[in-house]
């Protein structure tokens, strides 16, 4: 109503995507932000937001299975894998040393990523369903290494360890997206490509978890005994969770190949599951913008500390000192989960609502 801008006079209203005035104000203006960026800084620190904007896609997808399903899941970097290995034999030349089918149309590589990824997916779902809590999470941890030990023997689909293979070609309407063109550079181009499947992924995602299969997915969440009772079909909702999530984490996989440009088989590690892990609980679980922020907050993070060895002497900037930077990120990944856990386990995501909350009632904020 005019003049009543928090008085809804529907349940369509109060569900709506940008339901408020600050909300909608907020939003048009980061996207103008976001376009503008390009125009503003170097072509490294796009390529690093581009990265950024990627792997906030498969924290999207690994929060909708353990944020909003709570299905413990450490095997993402697998899933990553899968869509970045399929993308790149999709697109790949068909007389090269690797696999390769030469189809270098970006959306249908893509799709075909996500989905072969979310078909692997479905294949460990009906796990879900038998375990829970650490025990799925073990499960998942073996997929990492079998995943490892697969993608380093089959050397025709990856190139082989060390040597790796070239990444899906970017092609949008028979331009290539990562070659520089009159108009714009290859980082911008990739940039504001990024940035849109982002902003579709992320719309995508919000709409599922506000959806019936998303109440659904906290029923089981909060309770799977209690869903079970009143109707919710545990089988249904796990194995559509980890194919929500597994598609998130194909389609980021090929896109993370497509932006860094080289992957060895051994990057599918461990690490890249706690670093993802580390996401979603740094920016808060449950929340498709936490998953955002906690993305772009890890993704940043090694910029940060690359610069501290002109700080720190005792930190080393190459493998041969005592402790040095890769170290340190590890390190660093634990402390923060521990912290954030602790401290504040919403995430980035709850203190921004902190934060918004006593600014809204401000200066009566008692």
């Amino acid at each position: 109503m005019k003049g009543r801008p928090e008085l809804y006079t529907s349940y369509g209203q109060d569900m709506a995507f940008l339901n408020t005035r600050p909300k909608r104000a907020w939003t048009g203006g980061l996207v103008v932000l976001a376009l503008l960026v390009p125009f503003l800084i170097t072509d490294d620190l796009l390529q690093l937001l581009a990265t950024g904007f990627v792997a906030a896609i498969g924290a999207i997808g690994l929060n909708i299975v353990t944020g909003y399903a709570g299905q413990v899941s450490l095997g993402h970097a697998f899933f990553l894998a899968i869509g970045a290995y399929t993308g790149a034999a999709l697109s790949g030349s068909e007389t090269g040393r690797v696999i390769g089918f030469g189809i270098t149309s970006l959306p249908i590589w893509l799709l075909a990523s996500g989905l072969v990824a979310a078909f692997f997916g479905v294949l460990v779902a009906p796990v879900a369903v038998r375990l829970r809590g650490l025990y799925l999470a073990i499960v998942t941890l073996g997929l990492v290494f079998l995943g490892e030990h697969v993608f380093r023997e089959w050397t025709s689909l990856t190139g082989g360890p060390g040597v790796g293979r070239p990444a899906a070609v970017p092609e949008l309407f028979g331009v290539r997206l990562d070659r520089d063109n009159a108009l714009f550079t290859a980082a911008q181009q990739l940039y504001l490509v990024m940035f849109v499947l982002l902003v579709i992924f992320g719309v995508l995602a919000r709409n599922l978890v506000r959806s019936r299969v998303g109440r659904a997915f906290a029923a089981v969440r909060d309770r799977d005994l209690a869903a079970s009772v009143i109707g919710v079909d545990l089988t249904k909702y796990k194995v559509l969770a980890f194919a929500v999530s597994s598609f998130y984490a194909g389609v980021a996989g090929a896109l993370l190949f497509v932006v860094n440009g080289f992957f060895d088989p051994g990057s599918f590690n461990l690490l890249l599951s706690v670093q993802y892990i580390a996401m979603v609980l740094i920016g808060g679980a449950g929340t498709i913008s936490g998953a955002i922020m906690g993305a772009l907050f890890i993704t940043l993070l090694p910029r940060i500390t690359r610069e501290l060895p002109a700080v720190l002497p005792f930190i080393s900037g190459d493998a041969t000192g005592a402790v040095t930077v890769f170290q340190l990120e590890a390190v660093l990944y634990g402390v923060l989960i521990i912290v954030f856990l602790i401290v504040e386990p919403r995430g980035l995501f709850g203190i921004w609502v902190r934060i918004r909350n006593y600014w809204r009632t401000w200066p009566f904020s008692y």
